[in-house]
């Protein structure tokens, strides 16, 4: 077995992660049940001075070039920004920190808040990125190839970065680190934060537990089931972002190669779409029957990953769970196997048992993340503007901002919406301007 080829997170067989990184905190997320550090020995009490201020410039041009492609925020920002709804807000955020997330970061910003950043994964920073909004004297604590005590300890600085240092009363993140730490190490704060928006399905998964726990202790809105974000950034973004990944990694050809997708959800749908496309034969691991029959009526072949291991070529996890491949299956796999994860964190791949560990890609595209952005900024005025809607719990945005959401991006597709009349509009019982589906509808 080949044991020593890095690539994009490439281990061993070339591990390789196109969206979410590489962490082992594979303890962390037990719904506010982590274990922190109040302060990492040797590292500075202020700015962490990894950010070369250098890249600045070249961050700038491409945050301008994003803004076209990101629509949805733009729009965000010309409705909002007269009137400030975020004005008194001091958002920390923890999410990755790249040229997309620069546009979100300047879009809070312009409609109020104070924002400090740090990224929610400990690879995937742009350094200018991080470099250009830190010229903007927006305290960023983020660098590419932070350790996890870095990683922690930048979290940490951005609770209490704001002016005056006074400390955040609002949360944006992205797999609940920050929303953890708060909980476990800074209960203090807790009485002045309005509430949290999730990103993604790892940290939605952990804020849902921790209600039921009674561990939660503030209001949150679930940002990723948002239909213009789960259906848009995991389905859409991941069907573009992984094949890119992989190819800029390892430069196979993928015609003709038998890969495994482990989940059928929406980012495993993507993916399994994606490779189906490129001409690979596509097999599918899955633990629920719905997904499953989903996956076997679109013509792939629903298998275990034991079945699976000794005749694939390509791996992808899309599960959010962990152990989903381990020692056992690489001891099947052939030689040279590529083994991607694309979920959140590195535990659902045995990344202990490999050595090599690389990182590659830039994300998804700016478009698609305009759509789940903006969900996010929607999230912060809601929950800022009015917190007496959401008692503690997590919540979901209602279906007219879903829809706002949509109807910001459809100009630069050059889509045009057909209109209902009043006739019309009386016989479904659906105003014309919307919501156009009840909120059970699945899309």
């Amino acid at each position: 077995m080949n044991t020593a080829v890095p690539c994009v997170q490439v281990q061993a067989h070339r591990v390789e992660n196109t969206r979410k990184g590489s962490q082992t905190r594979s303890e962390m997320h037990r719904a506010f049940g982590c274990i922190m550090k109040s302060r990492v020995a040797g590292l500075p009490e202020a700015d962490p001075s990894n950010i070369d201020i250098s890249l600045a410039a070249f961050g700038r041009k491409e945050i301008e070039i994003a803004e076209n492609e990101m629509p949805g925020l733009m729009y965000l920002r010309a409705k909002h920004a007269a009137s400030k709804p975020l004005a008194g807000a001091r958002i920390a955020g923890c999410l990755h920190m790249t040229i997309q997330t620069a546009v979100l970061i300047e879009t809070l910003t312009a409609l109020g808040a104070e924002v400090t950043w740090s990224s929610c994964n400990i690879f995937s920073t742009q350094d200018h990125a991080a470099a250009a909004i830190a010229a903007t004297g927006v305290p960023v604590f983020a660098w590419k190839g932070e350790t996890e005590e870095e990683y922690l300890w930048c979290i940490e600085q951005t609770l209490a970065g704001f002016a005056g240092g006074k400390p955040l009363n609002m949360i944006l993140d992205d797999g609940g680190d920050l929303t953890t730490m708060v909980h476990e190490k800074f209960p203090q704060y807790l009485q002045d934060i309005r509430g949290v928006s999730e990103e993604t399905t790892t940290g939605v998964h952990h804020l849902y537990k921790a209600f039921r726990e009674g561990k939660l202790k503030v209001p949150a809105i679930n940002v990723n089931d948002s239909v213009t974000k789960s259906k848009f950034d995991n389905y859409y973004g991941c069907r573009e972002s992984l094949v890119d990944g992989i190819k800029r990694a390892t430069d196979v050809m993928l015609a003709g190669k038998v890969a495994v997708v482990a989940g059928y959800g929406d980012v495993g749908k993507g993916c399994a779409e994606s490779l189906r496309s490129y001409g690979a034969r596509v097999l599918i691991t899955e633990i629920d029957p719905i997904n499953a029959l989903q996956a076997a009526m679109a013509g792939f072949e629903v298998t275990t990953m034991e079945d699976a291991a000794h005749r694939s070529n390509l791996f992808i996890t899309t599960t959010g769970n962990r152990d989903i491949i381990t020692a056992k299956h690489f001891l099947e796999m052939p030689e040279d196997a590529i083994v991607c994860n694309i979920g959140h964190f590195d535990i659902e791949i045995d990344v202990a048992w490999l050595k090599a560990n690389a990182n590659c890609a830039t994300g998804h595209p700016s478009f698609v993340m305009s759509c789940s952005f903006a969900n996010q900024v929607l999230a912060q005025i809601a929950l800022w503007t009015q917190p007496e809607n959401f008692p503690l719990g997590v919540h979901m945005l209602p279906k007219e901002l879903d829809e706002e959401v949509a109807r910001a991006h459809l100009a630069q597709l050059n889509v045009k919406l057909t209109t209902l009349t009043e006739t019309q509009s009386s016989y479904l019982d659906i105003p014309v301007s919307g919501p156009y589906k009840p909120s059970h509808y699945r899309y």
